[in-house]
């Protein structure tokens, strides 16, 4: 018997071997004991980081290069095979090279290169990275992105400093604490009642993106809402399908700028016509199987929608998106 589908792999920016330890973020002695021996992430005010070229580490830097001890902007990690890491601010100075690679929704990236290493972005490159570098830019990038946005106490307004090494901040004025924050959003993959997966998939574009490219419909959760009536409510307002047996599927971290991305799956009838939502779908449309395991073997080619004058391109390689794709293509319709 055909069983529903389920995601084959790790989402790429859900890989992490590194031990967050959060108990260590409130002692401050072993963290500054063991710093002459740390390895640091940089990222620059585009929050890009450095990887040698044709490689899937990070090229992080000795600790000792920024002080004996941790910058006060210094956020802590994670220890990943005895080791501890850091991230810090930094540029790469001089001319910069330029390298074209593919980047997101495989499109043409320029990717600026400076002695031997490639400053890239999460987004575009999180594909490429092993999963200790995916796990470490991902976490850097969430923080980094927190501090930027919170820097006033939300009780009275003063301003704020980070302590507990870039996981906390205490307002200098009133005392209170805040955290890094995470805003869930729900990600579905809506399916046709033909058998136990299906036999179309709902998908649909934004007005602001190129033409051709296509994704499974996604959403935030509002206020006192569940994640499964997230789903209904957003497919319902995005597309106009209704939906039921919404299942699980798994999440990934999305700091752009610091989303959760739950995934799920539904089923919806594919007779009645869609209503794209004004302003935020462009259009919307089932599409067979086959034409998505096409687009998945074409090398990013545009791939034409049978019955339509549409042509689709797959989201990039970073997003859960692709992977929740992957999975119900390959997957066995079921009778």
């Amino acid at each position: 018997m055909t069983a529903p589908f389920e995601l084959g792999k790790l989402p790429t920016l859900s890989r992490s071997t590194v031990d967050r330890q959060e108990n260590l973020r409130t002692n401050p002695e072993r963290l500054v004991s063991r710093w002459p021996d740390a390895q640091v992430v940089l990222l620059d005010d585009k929050a890009r980081t450095p990887v040698r070229e044709g490689e899937s580490a990070l090229a992080t830097r000795k600790a000792l290069q920024f002080g004996d001890t941790p910058p006060e902007d210094a956020v802590f990690l994670g220890e990943w095979q005895g080791v501890d890491y850091w991230a810090l601010p930094g540029s790469p100075s001089g001319e910069p090279g330029v390298v074209r690679a593919t980047g997101s929704w495989g499109m043409t990236e320029e990717i600026p290169k400076y002695d031997g290493e490639l400053w890239v972005e999460l987004r575009g490159f999180g594909d490429r990275l092993d999963d200790t570098a995916a796990g470490l830019f991902t976490t850097a990038q969430a923080l980094r992105i927190w501090h930027r946005h919170a820097r006033y106490c939300a009780k009275c307004g003063g301003s704020v400093r980070l302590v507990q090494f870039g996981w906390a901040s205490r307002c200098e004025n009133c005392g209170r604490e805040e955290y890094p924050r995470t805003d869930p959003a729900v990600i579905c993959l809506v399916h046709d009642e033909a058998g136990v997966n299906g036999e179309h998939v709902l998908l649909a574009r934004q007005p602001v993106w190129p033409k051709g490219r296509y994704s499974v419909l996604a959403g935030f959760v509002e206020a006192g809402e569940s994640l499964e009536g997230c789903v209904v409510r957003e497919i319902r307002e995005e597309v106009g399908a209704e939906v039921r047996d919404v299942r699980y599927l798994g999440s990934q971290p999305w700091p752009f700028p610091r989303s959760i991305m739950l995934g799920f799956t539904a089923r919806a009838d594919k007779a009645p016509p869609l209503r794209p939502a004004d302003g935020e779908i462009e259009e919307a449309l089932w599409v067979p199987r086959a034409d998505v395991r096409a687009a998945f073997e074409s090398g990013g080619e545009p791939v034409p929608i049978t019955g339509t004058d549409s042509t689709i391109v797959l989201p990039g390689n970073s997003s859960i998106a692709r992977v929740m794709l992957e999975a119900w293509a390959y997957a066995e319709p079921g009778a």
